[in-house]
């Protein structure tokens, strides 16, 4: 058996189950249930937003999840599904004239290059990758990812139902601050519900509107379950309709598809990889931190798995795959870090991709919901780079800092482009990405030693409080931290 028997089978109190015990199957079971609601919404939220097929992403999640299981040999418990972080790299393909085809390819190159980080990380160590990539890049990286999607709000969603996108916002902020524990991580998901019943309410009381989509004027119903009446209840998703489809049109197919690769847009995804390296990396040390095991070994382990699920999840036509902070929630509360729960979770997610009628329900999620959804999602992916930058004690007041990271986040989030040829223009994340990485390092070569060494550059970015290290004091915690303090430390004369 891969797991051992947990005591008697039962969990008592205090006791803490390891990854490679299991409770009795019952309660296996259940917990693997605990583990499902946690992902299921993000997990077709996420690719709804990105527009590909929730039933085709929620089936190759749990996929996913077995394959990641598998290849770090059970010892990171942890779900794969959609993430936040891609959403704006589709929004801005599509308004570049991409479709789902186009996504899937530039973001199939996300999980290559993550799979590349995660051979070097491996082998090298972390340390490689953090020196190129420190807080202060990562933070504002992330930042212009989320805060360059404003305008797809503004003209895409939002004007589809303004009042049911204000109303949705409104919701989702009060679920989000005033719901507690595990409802409180699951606000997104119970405001899209909300939403969704607010617009059948609304399609009876008020009647149909008029939107814009494609730039042609449509009067309908704001909930359209056309296609979920000729859904079958059971069977594979279907083929991507490149040729009928339509950004932002609610009557798309979308499920399996090829992907198609450009230049242009894998440019666009690439950044994608800084914040997914973040992501991955403070999941670890997060699980590490609560099972009180070292799993620095496993860390390039994990990303190369993550890489690598993910290339396969692009490559049937589904978004990429990235470890998911609600399960791991889910285990800091019952304290059972059993993989079991895991796989569990993920067979579940692979029966519901085996019903078509389940994918064309999330799929005709009206698009004011989503306007809602997407203007408080979008800003919360932006200020996790300020987040970022608060917890790894950035000094904004070195211009190593302020001065690269400021042009870059400018060019992200206005769209700044650059036009190297006829056919091949470089613009918004992908611009602002280059400016902030290459500008930042430049910045610390030339400036002097003083302002160099107190710039930092090999933290690791992580996401959960109090686990923050630096590079060969790994019992010093980094709040306590000060490298200016340390830099007169060790140079007195100056």
């Amino acid at each position: 058996m891969i797991w051992k028997l947990h005591g008697n089978g039962h969990l008592e109190p205090g006791a803490v189950v390891a990854p490679d015990e299991r409770l009795s199957w019952g309660k296996t079971i259940g917990l693997g249930a605990q583990h499902v609601v946690a992902m299921f919404g993000a997990t077709f939220v996420f690719p709804l937003l990105m527009g590909l097929n929730p039933q085709l992403a929620v089936m190759m999640s749990g996929v996913a999840t077995l394959l990641f299981l598998a290849l770090t040999g059970n010892k990171v418990p942890s779900y794969l599904g959609s993430s936040a972080s891609f959403v704006g790299v589709a929004t801005a393909i599509y308004t570049m004239g991409g479709n789902p085809a186009d996504v899937s390819g530039a973001l199939f190159f996300v999980g290559l290059a993550l799979f590349l980080v995660g051979v070097v990380i491996h082998l090298a160590g972390a340390r490689v990758i953090h020196r190129a990539l420190p807080p202060v890049v990562t933070g504002a990286v992330v930042m212009l990812i989320g805060f360059n999607l404003a305008p797809v709000v503004a003209g895409t969603y939002w004007p589809q139902d303004q009042w049911t996108a204000f109303i949705v916002m409104l919701v989702v902020v009060c679920l989000s601050v005033g719901l507690r524990g595990f409802l409180g991580r699951i606000a997104i998901f119970l405001s899209l519900i909300f939403g969704y019943a607010l617009s059948a309410v609304f399609d009876r009381v008020l009647g149909p509107i008029t939107r814009v989509v494609g730039g042609q004027s449509i009067t309908a119903y704001r909930v359209d379950w056309t296609n979920v009446k000729s859904a079958d209840w059971f069977g594979l998703p279907p083929v991507t309709d490149l040729a009928g489809w339509k950004y932002g049109a609610a009557n798309n197919v979308l499920g399996f598809h090829w992907p198609h690769f450009s230049l242009a847009f894998t440019l666009v995804a690439l950044p994608v990889v800084i914040a997914l390296i973040a992501e991955n990396t403070g999941h670890v040390k997060a699980v590490a931190e609560m099972t009180g095991k070292n799993l620095d070994e496993s860390m390039g382990r994990a990303i190369v798995a993550d890489g690598l699920t993910s290339m396969i999840a692009t490559g049937a036509g589904a978004g990429p795959t990235t470890t998911y902070a609600e399960n791991i929630g889910v285990m800091a509360a019952t304290r059972v870090y059993s993989t079991a729960a895991y796989v569990v979770a993920a067979l579940v997610a692979i029966c519901f991709g085996f019903s078509p009628k389940f994918g064309a329900v999330i799929s005709a999620t009206p698009g004011g919901v989503l306007g809602g959804i997407c203007v408080v999602l979008y800003g919360m992916i932006g200020l996790l780079g300020a987040k970022i930058w608060k917890e790894n004690k950035v000094d904004f007041g070195n211009p190593v800092n302020l001065v690269p990271v400021a042009a870059g986040i400018i060019i992200g989030i206005g769209d700044v482009s650059l036009k190297f040829s006829e056919n091949f223009t470089l613009g918004g994340i992908a611009l602002g990405t280059l400016v902030t990485v290459i500008l930042w390092h430049i910045s610390k070569a030339i400036a002097p030693r003083y302002l160099s060494d107190a710039a930092g550059g090999s933290n690791l970015v992580l996401d959960a409080p109090g686990i923050y290290t630096v590079d060969g004091e790994e019992d010093r915690p980094y709040e306590k931290y000060d490298p200016a303090k340390r830099h007169r430390e060790n140079n007195p004369l100056r």
